[in-house]
């Protein structure tokens, strides 16, 4: 059985704590980041910095051909991050991110004779990117699969996770510190609990607020049952 999985790996919460379930699930873990003239360009340095201190091999592809042709809030100065209106998505959303990211994923698993490629996309905190959705994925999968004649499987173990959620992921595996302290979500480019102002850093802290005083309610419960 095919043991082997590259994981979409920007050093943000979402990426890094499915590269903690990759390191469980799987063998032999590769990471990929992708440099698309982001204006948050720490993330790579971010992501490369994690990849080696956890000893996992990281490749990083340029991908600004991205910039280029759709502009959005994370590659242009003159471009207000800001909500989406009238059902459209926010300006931070580009344009077929997530599609050409699995492709270019699953060219370098091949040729690493990977089968397994991870994404941290999610359809619950997904801020209206129609490429984070489940049906989304699972079609790629499909083409992906057909386009190389190759049995890739595509995880999405964030899919139907809320932050929340997703800090208590990281905190089953023993990383909510070193989720919290060393990932770089912001989109003003601080690691960490960043900005504390971006969209990003919004949902995040939103989400770890939500999931310690879960854990507090829970171990105060735990107290009482057992006195």
């Amino acid at each position: 059985m095919n043991k082997k999985a590259v994981v979409v790996f920007s050093g943000g919460q979402d990426s890094t704590t499915c590269l903690f379930w990759a390191l469980k699930e799987f063998d032999d873990v590769i990471t990929v980041t992708f440099d698309y003239n982001q204006k948050h360009k720490k993330e790579i340095e971010c992501a490369a910095s994690i990849a080696k201190e956890l000893g996992v091999e990281n490749h990083i592809l340029d991908m600004a051909l991205l910039n280029q042709l759709a502009p959005n809030a994370l590659t242009r100065d003159d471009i207000e991050i800001k909500m989406g209106e009238n059902g459209a998505p926010p300006s931070t959303f580009v344009e077929g991110r997530n599609m050409l990211f699995l492709t270019f994923a699953a060219v370098l698993a091949k040729v690493k004779g990977a089968k397994h490629i991870v994404t941290g996309v999610c359809e619950t905190d997904f801020s209206g990117y129609p490429d984070c959705r489940d049906v989304f994925i699972k079609s790629l999968n499909v083409t992906l699969n057909l386009a190389m004649d190759y049995g890739f499987v595509v995880h999405t173990p964030l899919m139907w996770l809320d932050k929340a959620q997703t800090w208590e992921l990281a905190d089953s595996f023993g990383k909510l510190d070193y989720v919290r302290e060393k990932t770089l979500t912001c989109y003003n480019g601080i690691i960490g609990d960043g900005c504390g102002n971006c969209p990003a850093c919004l949902l995040r802290k939103r989400g770890l607020e939500k999931y310690l005083k879960n854990k507090k309610c829970d171990n105060k419960l735990g107290e009482k049952i057992n006195e």
